[in-house]
């Protein structure tokens, strides 16, 4: 599955399309990948309250994404 992310997009359908970002995750301090709660957060909402700038996270995840 080919995906841009965006600060909107959800963190289950990161993890959905591509499951080797999780490590992007947990280095902001994301540990409960597997919660349902965490999957419908968006990206934007999980920046927020782990104080980890989206836009920084958006280019990361998308450069991973694309090799």
């Amino acid at each position: 599955m080919n995906l841009t992310v965006t600060k909107e997009t959800l963190i289950g359908e990161i993890l959905e399309a591509d499951r080797t970002t999780a490590p992007y995750f947990f280095e902001m301090g994301m540990h409960c990948l597997g919660c349902p709660s965490s999957t419908m957060e968006s990206l934007e909402e999980a920046c927020m309250v782990h104080g980890v700038p989206v836009e920084e996270l958006v280019e990361k995840l998308n450069g991973h994404m694309s090799r």
